[in-house]
């Protein structure tokens, strides 16, 4: 209280317990897939699909001569169809055994190199070195991969301009994606280059095993959006006191003004040719063979490292290319199913067969797996693409998680992703199979979500079930998000309690969070009633004594109206109606 307390009377203060600490930040999907350029198997958040081209692509070519054709992975499908409804996502670029190129930058006046430039793509389009034809064209340069130019070098005060090109533009249209000015190969200076462009990066370690992880290296963050630096020859306070050059030899390390290629780069043990789309085998998809160890292993490690909460907040899981049918995918789509489940607050969209299936064949892997956090959707969708100027075959798996996205954002997790209000593949022009209301019963039956076309009303996911067999609320897909966005809130939000005393004022403060977010999703049609305890009863001196704090709640989920049913009551002239 503010005010001193003096003469007698009646003292009010507000003690405002409504304040919620912050809560969880935009939480989106993860993808995990090749893509035509972007760091290999590290997990990049975007915010929008203009991010995802510039970091990862979009259309390449791929076959030779008269084969050769234009292709997207099915990770660009996913990324923008969710990317227009949701605010982030987090993406693992797939790339067994691949590597980054390099450009070395030499010195002006040593047999040496001032610096080496390495792209943040890895694979073998960062390859831009080759033929330099009229104009400095590069033979090997494309829309997806750079070349470098250096200018103004200024002896006198040890400064020069670094110019990151696109791959294919020429001497008199430059294209620049990047341009430093003013910089220096002196670490004390404010324009040191490794400290404007970066010099960090990520290494994965453990790979293989059952605790992989990304260790960072480099001291300076990452600003170039494509090439960290390497310096080779430091100029250590090039300029003393009076602004002189401190020692004569500096000027021959730095870097000689012209422009550069890279070179280097390798796409590892991608097969040619690559099968897209319909054409996904058990040893071919989009290029990867999980037949072999060191692929599985890719796939394996991408997933383990999102395993890890504290570091990736994800709550949905897809993996484009990979189908159940398949043995050697099977193993990967288990090892997943596994991390969605340990997490508890992630969930999983699967594809059961291969394009050109029976019904009979995915109703059979549906009924093989068993899990609340796992959904699966049949059958495949063909949808337009207009840079390549044709329609592809797609499995659900690529476009089921901007149905979520969409639901999420007209309604809520816990309203159900499906029907003709929120369930609508407007992308879609048609299914491999056009399902009659038999053939919905018995994938419904079999826990396979159907994907049902309509006269009038265009492609639509018809159905919500988890693969649950046991039948309980969380067999269907939006009492399962429900639970998930609820663990999500509770975990973010009263992690700053933790280490706090286990008294009633701290437990009031958890009552104070929890208590008001349900009431909220009560309004907002998630649940019918709950209960939030923590209390004595729940926190007995035991308890207390064991350095815990417990709490219990108890939900009652709302349920969706699956099945309508109306009886028509045909009644005699006269009749009185019931009351």
């Amino acid at each position: 209280m503010a005010e001193k307390i003096i003469s007698p009377g009646v003292f009010t203060n507000e003690v405002d317990q409504s304040f919620l600490p912050a809560g969880v930040a935009a939480i989106g999907a993860a993808v995990i897939g090749p893509t035509q350029k972007g760091p290999a198997g590290i997990p990049t958040v975007v915010s929008s699909y203009s991010e995802f081209l510039q970091l990862f692509g979009g259309k390449f070519s791929s076959g030779s001569g008269a084969f050769e054709s234009s292709y997207k992975y099915l990770t660009n499908y996913a990324a923008q169809e969710y990317l227009k409804y949701a605010d982030t996502l987090t993406v693992v670029r797939i790339g067994d055994g691949m590597s980054p190129a390099t450009a070395a930058v030499t010195a002006s006046g040593v047999a040496a190199n001032s610096f080496t430039l390495t792209t943040l793509s890895d694979g073998a389009d960062q390859n831009s070195s080759g033929t330099v034809g009229t104009n400095n064209l590069l033979a090997n340069g494309t829309e997806n991969n750079i070349q470098y130019e250096i200018s103004n070098v200024n002896n006198s005060k040890g400064t020069f301009t670094l110019l990151i090109r696109r791959g294919d533009d020429t001497i008199n249209r430059k294209v620049i994606l990047e341009q430093y000015n003013n910089l220096t190969l002196d670490p004390n200076s404010p324009n040191y280059i490794a400290r404007a462009v970066g010099d960090q990066v990520q290494t994965l370690k453990d790979g293989g095993g059952l605790d992989p992880f990304l260790q960072l290296s480099g001291s300076y963050a990452n600003r170039s959006k494509y090439v960290r630096v390497t310096v080779h020859r430091e100029t250590y306070n090039y300029l003393d006191a009076n602004g002189s050059l401190r020692v004569a030899d500096y000027t021959a390390s730095l870097p000689a003004a012209g422009s550069g290629s890279f070179s280097g780069g390798s796409d590892g043990t991608v097969a040619h040719p690559r099968s897209f789309y319909d054409k996904i085998t058990n040893t071919n998809t989009q290029g990867f063979n999980l037949g072999t160890t060191s692929t599985k292993n890719v796939y394996i490690d991408a997933i383990r490292l999102l395993k890890n909460q504290d570091e990736y907040d994800i709550n949905l899981l897809t993996l484009p290319g990979l189908i159940d049918n398949f043995t050697n995918h099977a193993v990967v789509l288990t090892e997943a199913q596994n991390m969605v489940e340990s997490r508890g607050d992630c969930f999983l969209i699967m594809d059961p067969v291969e394009y050109g299936s029976a019904l009979s064949a995915a109703t059979a892997k549906a009924e093989a797996r068993d899990s609340n956090y796992v959904a699966e959707y049949w059958p495949w969708v063909k949808i337009p693409d207009v840079d390549l100027g044709k329609n592809i075959w797609v499995p659900a798996s690529t476009l089921i998680p901007s149905v979520y996205a969409f639901n999420d954002r007209v309604a809520a997790p816990w309203f159900a992703p499906a029907g003709l209000n929120r369930g609508a593949l407007d992308v879609a022009v048609m299914t491999e199979r056009k399902l009659t209301h038999a053939n919905r019963d018995d994938l419904y039956d079999a826990n396979v979500n159907p994907i049902a076309s309509f006269p009038n009303s265009g492609v639509v996911v018809y159905g919500q079930k988890t693969l649950q067999k046991k039948a309980s609320a969380l067999d269907r897909v939006n009492v399962r998000r429900l639970l998930i966005a609820a663990k999500k809130f509770i975990a973010s939000s009263t992690k700053f309690l933790v280490f706090e005393n286990n008294t009633a004022a701290t437990r009031n403060r958890f009552l104070s969070i929890v208590n008001p977010y349900f009431e909220n999703v009560q309004q907002r049609q998630g649940l019918f009633a709950f209960k939030v305890q923590m209390d004595e009863a729940n926190n007995t001196p035991d308890v207390i004594d064991r350095n815990e704090m417990k709490g219990a709640i108890f939900l009652q989920p709302a349920k969706t109206a699956e099945f309508i049913i109306i009886d028509f009551n045909i009644l005699p002239t006269g009749a009185a109606f019931p009351e």
